[in-house]
């Protein structure tokens, strides 16, 4: 099935946050503006990370956090103002100091999927600004956490490029056929 297909009651990637549409994110085409749906993915991981012990405590403790170094967002369905939406997220692979992930974003009343994201982040000493490895007690919360669980293919979207793929304007990287 495509996961542009996906539905909330299909999805087996856990529940990490739930919000709702604020009028204020309405742009000027009547639908939550793309910073909002950044920021609704962002709410995600603050979730995610707690679910796993990365909380404002343990940064206070231990001068490290993350840092997000790439991310891509799809945008597959408008949400608008006083709309719940619901954030799951699958932890897709870890290495000593990095994380990949994947986000969806479903419409809560029908469970139409609205958005996905990607994100690859690192985790930092905050006194260095220096990429620094993940301590045992994180790795063993990643592992542990219900999003490391989710098995399986990951999504088609996973890795994607953004590309035209005939282009009418100039194009030279990897031209598309």
């Amino acid at each position: 099935m495509s996961d542009r297909k996906l539905t909330l009651d299909a999805c087996t990637a856990p529940v990490v946050y739930e919000g709702t549409v604020l009028p204020e994110w309405i742009d000027v085409n009547n639908h939550m503006n793309v910073a909002y749906y950044m920021l609704a993915f962002d709410y995600g991981i603050d979730a995610l990370w707690h679910g796993f012990g990365l909380s404002d405590e343990y940064r206070d403790d231990t001068g490290s956090s993350t840092f997000a170094v790439e991310a891509h967002i799809r945008y597959l369905k408008e949400l608008v103002a006083d709309e719940g939406y619901v954030v799951c997220a699958r932890i897709l692979a870890w290495d000593d100091k990095r994380l990949h992930q994947f986000q969806y974003l479903f419409d809560a009343a029908t469970g139409a999927l609205s958005a996905t994201c990607e994100w690859l982040h690192l985790h930092v000493d905050l006194g260095t600004r220096r990429v620094a490895p993940w301590p045992e007690r994180l790795i063993q919360g990643i592992a542990a956490h219900p999003a490391s669980a989710v098995t399986g293919d990951w999504p088609e979207a996973t890795g994607q490029q953004i590309k035209v793929a005939r282009p009418l304007g100039p194009a030279s990287k990897g031209d598309s056929s």
